[in-house]
């Protein structure tokens, strides 16, 4: 080759090197990339799978095994033996003989239910019901529908499985395969045992919980709920070509009805049911439903539509005559939680409120008489476990021959998690958990033993067992840094960033390998907001191995919490009620100003991201201030008008009653006022914050004449949470990033 067509040649490759899109030179030290991340990467923090029995025993289910290797496991606490529970190879070949098109692979995965005894296990594959015999590592088929059964789930003594099917509920006997139906009125818009979408979400925590069966498993309570009045919504798919087809939706936008609710009990083998009878006040949700342990009584929560009153009920089984035992009340709106736990003397109850400002524990007589606070301090209980944080759960486990209940807490820190247990009179309150972090834990019912899930920002999450003193018996699955360790990771330092007024807001910060103090770095602002739904904790983060690409491109990464969002207390939630976002504004704007102070930043280069509330609140502080050079704002809320009733009221109240309020809180209506550089994304499914919210602050962007990018995913909801749409974000966001940072 000549020395000129070399010089070309290597002119060529040159050119060819930086013409490649940025997401392919997305990749960190050791070969890190979104890909791996989001394969290999998920399995690294995972522990195994488990589920307490009745007399005390785990059962369990290890998925950092390899899968030829993973079977279920009983493993009892106080002698430390563990035997499989099943033959694995038997019962994926009855699976396969009963339903070659079940999709079966080497090895079952964790199925939807355990019974109560952990002898049954429930599945459900393309809408039909599986019960896999663990004795015998066999299955029995119980259902062959072209309709789908859905939220199926064992009675108290085994023997029977409540669904439904086409919105009315059924019953089936596990042995015999002999099936009752209970309700028969369902249809499109009349749902027996099933939720709408807005109890789905926003009062049941995305868990399909519709029915709950008698303790002596003859009866059900069910949740009927009439959405004939609920708006509807669509959405179009892409597919199939020729006649694109159209999903719709019942959901109820601020101000709007939503669906009517009443709470049934069906005996089972009886032809009628009998409605919980509640006359003493009108609500308009039922909050939660759970059946006392006599079985001859069920409690029924209801709530205003303002969410500023709460009516805890106890019910007839027999005549559905309802009295009222106790009564919440809040300035702003009231949190949901799962902490109404029954002693088993059948005369008293616990009961968590947040009337003094903090999330605390209370005992009552069963007719409603308060008899002692067991929790109290400028501290909130919090829940441990992962379900959503709008749903509150803290007590883990109540031992009541030797009086002591056992709660996780935030005493020692807002972004820690620590187990405590308390005297049923309220003294004696001791922290068991040591390490400082967040400690995820999962009790057995005698409370004789506890599974501790604990990790904090350097360390993978592990899975111990432990006495209820706090003792550590054994190591189940200890972490696995090995994992990453051809990585050369760069962890997060917790810090604290001042407000205005001196509140100490959380942060989590990230530092590129060989960060230089001397040099000024652009920083990406991730932010969340809202209520008491914290981003900033002393965990492993789920998000580290895909910041470490951001890492290496040279960003510096901030996470923080505004003071509403820390969790710390009911009183700093409040903050924000009707202040269509302006508090929480405030806090953030505090905190890049503080970042701007910093000699290793460069002002010019800050940017922010958040998805859903964190859109929002991206565009809040883009349209309020001229901080940023860029911004991604992934499915936000734009007009709360948009949004759901429940939550978008609880912010803001009624439209009709606040309609400078929305006013100020919509950013389509200030879209003119953008500073920066955007980007939008949302997925055209989006069931939950609707694509409608970008669509429309995007076309106040095009009429006010400001320029913007926007990347819309095709039919996916929320979390755009597949692998390629997941990847394909990733890539995107980076991508915008180095263009404007």
């Amino acid at each position: 080759m000549s020395a000129r067509a070399f010089r070309l040649a290597l002119l060529l490759t040159v050119l060819f090197l930086c013409a490649r899109p940025a997401w392919a030179q997305a990749e960190a030290a050791g070969g890190l990339t979104f890909e791996w991340a989001f394969d290999e990467g998920r399995r690294v923090s995972a522990v195994p799978s488990h589920v307490w029995l009745p007399d005390g025993k785990l059962l369990l289910f290890d998925v950092r095994r390899p899968a030829a290797e993973r079977t279920f496991e009983i493993l009892d606490p106080a002698t430390g033996a563990r035997k499989s529970a099943l033959d694995m190879a038997a019962a994926v070949a009855s699976l396969k003989a009963l339903a070659p098109d079940a999709g079966a692979g080497q090895t079952l995965e964790w199925p939807e239910a355990f019974d109560a005894a952990g002898r049954r296990a429930l599945y459900v594959f393309k809408g039909d019901l599986f019960v896999l015999d663990l004795g015998s590592s066999s299955f029995r088929r119980l259902t062959k529908t072209e309709v789908e059964e859905q939220s199926p789930g064992f009675s108290p003594d085994g023997r029977r499985l409540a669904f439904v099917r086409a919105h009315d509920l059924y019953v089936v006997d596990v042995d015999t395969g002999t099936e009752t139906r209970l309700t028969r009125d369902g249809s499109e818009t009349t749902l027996n045992g099933s939720l709408s979408w807005i109890y789905w979400e926003e009062i049941f925590g995305r868990r399909d919980i519709g029915y709950w069966w008698s303790p002596d498993s003859r009866a059900l309570a069910y949740l009927q709920s009439d959405e004939s009045q609920v708006g509807t919504s669509a959405f179009v798919d892409f597919r199939p070509d020729s006649s694109p087809r159209l999903i719709t939706q019942r959901y109820p936008k601020a101000g709007t009805p939503n669906p009517r609710v009443r709470v049934g009990v069906a005996e089972v083998g009886g032809d009628k049911t009998t409605w919980v009878d509640i006359k003493d006040r009108p609500f308009e949700y039922v909050l939660r439903v759970k059946w006392l342990p006599d079985g001859r009584r069920l409690s029924v929560q209801t709530e205003t539509r303002d969410q500023r009153e709460s009516g805890l009920y106890f019910a007839s089984r027999e005549t559905g005559a309802a009295e009222r035992v106790l009564t919440e009340t809040d300035p702003a709106w009231l949190n949901i939680h799962d902490d109404l736990h029954f002693l088993s003397d059948g005369r008293h109850f616990l009961w968590a409120s947040e009337r003094d400002g903090f999330y605390h524990l209370y005992r009552y007589t069963s007719d409603g008489r308060l008899v002692n606070q067991l929790t109290s301090g400028p501290w909130s209980m919090a829940s441990s476990g992962a379900g959503v944080f709008w749903v509150r759960q803290a007590v883990v486990g109540i031992d009541e021959a030797q009086g002591w209940v056992y709660f996780t807490a935030l005493e020692r820190s807002s972004t820690e998690r620590h187990l405590y247990r308390v005297k049923l009179d309220g003294t004696g309150m001791t922290r068991l958990s040591a390490e400082s972090g967040v400690h995820r834990i999962s009790m057995s019912p005698d409370a004789r033993f506890y599974l501790d899930n604990f990790s904090d920002v350097r360390t993978l999450p592990s899975l111990t067992l432990h006495r209820p003193d706090g003792a550590r018996v054994s190591v189940l699955a200890p972490p696995r840094p090995e994992l990453l360790a051809r990585f050369d990771l760069q962890y997060p330092e917790l810090l604290n960033i001042p407000a205005a007024d001196g509140f100490q807001m959380p942060a989590r910060l990230l530092k590129p390998k060989g960060f230089r103090p001397d040099r000024r770095y652009p920083v990406i602002m991730s932010i969340y907001g809202g209520p008491s739904a914290p981003s900033v904790s002393n965990a492993w983060p789920n998000g580290l191995l895909n910041e470490q690409l951001y890492l290496a491109a040279g960003f510096v990464l901030l996470t923080v919490d505004n003071r509403a969002a820390t969790g710390i207390s009911k009183k700093l939630e409040n903050t924000v009620l009707r202040g269509a976002m302006e508090p929480e504004t405030h806090d953030l704007l505090d905190a890049v100003r503080w970042l701007k102070r910093q000699p290793w930043v460069d002002p010019d280069r800050v940017g922010v991201y958040g998805w859903s509330n964190g859109g929002s609140m991206v565009l809040s502080l883009m349209t309020r201030s001229k901080e940023f050079k860029a911004g991604i704002s992934g499915a936000p809320v734009t007009d709360w008008r948009y949004y759901d009733a429940r939550w978008a009221e609880a912010l803001v109240g009624m439209p009709d009653e606040n309609p400078e309020g929305y006013d100020r809180a919509s950013f389509v209506k200030h879209a003119a006022d953008l500073s920066g550089r955007l980007l939008l994304v949302h997925g055209t499914y989006d069931d939950n914050v609707h694509p409608q919210n970008t669509q429309a602050f995007a076309n106040a962007l095009v009429q006010s004449g400001k320029l913007f990018e926007q990347m819309i995913y095709p039919m996916r909801k929320h979390g755009i949470g597949d692998r390629a749409g997941a990847i394909h974000l990733q890539r995107t966001m980076l991508d915008f990033w180095k263009r404007n940072l």
